[in-house]
């Protein structure tokens, strides 16, 4: 099921500001090399992160789920000098692909990977973050959810990639869609936060922890 009409995604690529050089390389070789390329955030939300990253003032992030790297270059572009992006990632081909163009970015020395399952990562780190973006498995969401919540400061940013789930939330019937969907609810309901839910790309939860 696709969310957004193709012509229309493409309107919407064509017209947004391209991602760096280096980024494009990136989605090139993830495409050509990787299991599941799909996964790659790609211009539009890339692009979106970055913006949101520069616009909050984050100087402290953390992602999630690294895949080959390009969201976490993006969200250390929109970060300044002294930001910091930890990501966690527990397929070493993944962090190894991401780490090589983490190297070849001028970006690339704000990125910090930990390596493990990121519930064990999540317990260790004492926080607080300015901005987190939950994009791994999806079983899980609801308890990085919470953890997440506890390490974001108020006022904080909280984003969940693929909330949509390729509109699967609307009847789920296996055990990722219907973690997602409990994720979709629990901050629906969550008088810690307030939020919005994006049909960007296959959906994205804008979520704001309140002072």
């Amino acid at each position: 099921m696709d969310i957004v009409d193709g012509k229309l995604e493409k309107y919407a690529f064509d017209r947004t500001r391209p991602e760096p050089e280096l980024l494009r390389a990136l989605a090139d070789e993830t495409y050509a090399s990787m299991q599941s390329p799909q996964m790659l955030t790609g211009r539009l939300e890339g692009r979106f992160l970055k913006l949101l990253a520069a616009v909050s003032g984050a100087k402290q992030v953390l992602e999630i789920g690294t895949f080959t790297g390009y969201s976490a270059l993006s969200l250390a572009e929109g970060l300044p000098e002294d930001g910091r992006v930890i990501t966690c990632e527990i397929e070493k081909a993944h962090a190894d692909m991401a780490q090589r163009y983490f190297d070849r970015s001028p970006h690339g020395r704000k990125i910090k990977i930990r390596m493990g399952p990121a519930l064990e990562t999540l317990a260790t780190l004492p926080g607080p973050f300015d901005l987190a973006f939950i994009d791994a498995d999806k079983s899980n969401y609801p308890a990085y959810y919470e953890r997440i919540v506890e390490l974001i400061r108020p006022g904080g940013l909280i984003l969940v990639d693929n909330t949509l789930w390729s509109g699967q939330v609307l009847e789920p019937r296996d055990g990722e869609s219907r973690a997602i969907d409990a994720v979709n609810r629990r901050i629906a309901a969550d008088a810690r936060v307030e939020n919005v839910l994006l049909t960007v790309r296959d959906g994205l939860q804008v979520v704001r922890k309140l002072p």
